[in-house]
Formats: C-alpha cells, sequence, structure tokens
C-alpha cells in the first residue's frame, strides 16, 4: 500500500456518512460551534489581511520586525482560511461533510500554518529578548534577519507536517468530530514517534522558547522601572511600567490559548486510554485557532485617537499583541 493512501485510509475509518452526528452535542450545539468559529475566522481575516495590506502601502512600515509580523500575519490568515472556514461549515452542517481526502488535507494545512505562526512567534520573541536584553551585546535586528527568521518558521513547519502525508503519522476527527487533526490516540509504533517529535519540536520547544524570551524581557523591564524610579521618576517610569505590565498580559494570554491543547495533546500521548468528553476536547481547540484574534491591530490609519502612553505612534503601524512587543518605549 502506498504511503499516501495509508494517510488517507486512517482518516476514513473516523468520518462519518452523511448524518448529524447529535449523540454528541444537540444540533443546535453544531449552529452555536459554526457562529463562534465563523466569527473568530472572518475577524481574524480582517485583522490579517489589515497588517499586510497597511505595511505593503506605507513605506516607512516596511522594517525588518514589521516584515515579522506580516509572515505571522500571512499564517494567521492561512490558518482562519484552510481551517476556521471549513469548520465553519462543517459545523453548519452538523458533521464533516468534506470526505476523507478533505480531512488530511484540511488536517494538514491547518497544523502547516499554526506550527508557522507559532515558531514565527518564537522568534519574535527571540528578536526582542536580544534587542532588549542585550545578552551578547548591542544588537540591530536587520532585514536579513527578519528574511532568516520567516524561512526557518516555514521550513520547520514544512519540515515536520509532511511526513504525515506519507505514512509516518496520521490525521482523524477530534472534538465534536467537524474538524481534523494530528492523531493523537494511535498506539501504532509509527504514529506515537512521530506524535512524540511532533509534541516536543513543534509545540514544546517553540513555547519555551517564547516562555524564556519573555521572562528574560520582563525581568529587564523591571529592572529598568526600579531604576527610573530610584533616578527619573515620572513619565518615563510610568512608560516603562506600562510596557511591563504588556509584556504580562501578552505571556499570559499566549498561555491562556496554547496550554489548553498542549495540555491535551501530552495526556492523550501519556495515556491513550484516558476519556475526555468531545465537547471538552473541543474548547482547547477553539482556543488555539482563536488565537489570531488576539492579535488587535490599532493602527494610526484607521484609529487615529488611539495612543501608546503618553506618545502617539505616528510613523508605525502600532500593532499590540500577546506574540510581540516593538514599540511603546522598549529599544
Amino acid at each position: 500500500m502506498e504511503p499516501t493512501k495509508m494517510a488517507i485510509i486512517a482518516s476514513e475509518s473516523v468520518i462519518p456518512t452523511s448524518a448529524v452526528n447529535d449523540t454528541i452535542i444537540p444540533r443546535m450545539g453544531y449552529t452555536i460551534l459554526a457562529v463562534i468559529i465563523g466569527f473568530f475566522s472572518v475577524f481574524g481575516i480582517i485583522l490579517s489581511m489589515n497588517v499586510i495590506v497597511v505595511t505593503l502601502k506605507h513605506r516607512q512600515l516596511r522594517q525588518p520586525l514589521k516584515f515579522t509580523l506580516v509572515n505571522l500575519a500571512v499564517a494567521d490568515l492561512g490558518c482562519a482560511t484552510f481551517g476556521g472556514l471549513p469548520t465553519m461549515v462543517t459545523n453548519a452542517m452538523g458533521y464533516f461533510s468534506l470526505g476523507s481526502v478533505e480531512c488530511v488535507l484540511e488536517g494538514f494545512a491547518v497544523a502547516f500554518f499554526v506550527i508557522a505562526g507559532l515558531c514565527s512567534v518564537a522568534i519574535i520573541a527571540v528578536e526582542r529578548c536580544m534587542v532588549v536584553c542585550r545578552p551578547v551585546g548591542s544588537v540591530t535586528f536587520q532585514t536579513r534577519h527578519a528574511v532568516a527568521g520567516a524561512v526557518i518558521a516555514w521550513v520547520w513547519s514544512f519540515l515536520w507536517n509532511t511526513p504525515s502525508l506519507f505514512g509516518w503519522g496520521s490525521y482523524e476527527l477530534e472534538g465534536v468530530q467537524t474538524s481534523c487533526a494530528p492523531d493523537w490516540y494511535s498506539r501504532n509504533l509509527a504514529n506515537v514517534s512521530y506524535i512524540m517529535c511532533y509534541f516536543l519540536l513543534c509545540f514544546a520547544l517553540p513555547f519555551s522558547v517564547i516562555v524564556i524570551s519573555y521572562t528574560c524581557l520582563l525581568w529587564t523591564l523591571l529592572r529598568k522601572v526600579t531604576k527610573l524610579k530610584m533616578s527619573e521618576g515620572g513619565s518615563t517610569a510610568r512608560a516603562e511600567t506600562q510596557v511591563a505590565c504588556m509584556v504580562v498580559v501578552m505571556v499570559m494570554a499566549f498561555l491562556l490559548t496554547w496550554l489548553p491543547y498542549a495540555a491535551f495533546a501530552l495526556s492523550v500521548i501519556l495515556d491513550p486510554n484516558l476519556y475526555i468528553d468531545p465537547v471538552i476536547a473541543t474548547v482547547p481547540m477553539y482556543l488555539a485557532k482563536s488565537s489570531i484574534n488576539y492579535i488587535i491591530h490599532l493602527n494610526k490609519h484607521a484609529v487615529p485617537f488611539l495612543l501608546c502612553g503618553r506618545n502617539p505612534i505616528t510613523t508605525t503601524i502600532f500593532t499590540i499583541n500577546y506574540y510581540s512587543i516593538f514599540s511603546c518605549g522598549i529599544p
């Protein structure tokens, strides 16, 4: 049997026929989920397109860090388009109506864009840590660094998501059975080895990088605030305090959206017989997929009255998100 067929057949056994699977949740429940994921997806597409279009439109925004944020916006756009919208359709129908091949393609597309986005977040976190904390001295983030980071994010995601298309790993329906994801349950030796590598290198590794980088960033900012209060005080110290608070919010938001899904996946890996109610299992998935909407794009061209602390940012798109922090008093 060809490897590609193996990946597709692995999903066929869990694809329902053409009836609403109301044994999991009532028909109205699927409609509610369709509305929720539809709102997140459409809003995410609008936000991501806003960042891409505005950055391309305004020459002053074409800076290295902004390129990295655009790369993240592209990943978010792909996740919302190829993952969120199909899930909205299948939820509206009450069952996964796209077929076994589409299940594999949807699972691959979502995983590909999500991991590329997660790696982009990790790269942004490292860049901010290097610039602000200066562990290796003064560092200037240049265009070649941004391009290299983007390439690494997409290549790393492609490297670890394509094996499941050729037999090392597989996809199955998850949660309320209206969307597809890597098969966390199968005890097949090849699948277990793939899932372990995938979890460690595509979730645990970037997650650790993000947490460590932002912890160092927060520690540096807190030290700066203490020194400023002792020496200068006033508006400068308050601005730095606001930045420190923003870092805490970003890290907590990141943990809120990704820790439940990571914990769910790890629990299933460690104990394949563990029963998790499908509705409960759906919550971490929706939190992770909706994380694209926690990137709040506050654009001076669209919302001119928004300020950063006491000083408006007049020459950049001001993007506040829990992934990155590149203005408002940060060097």
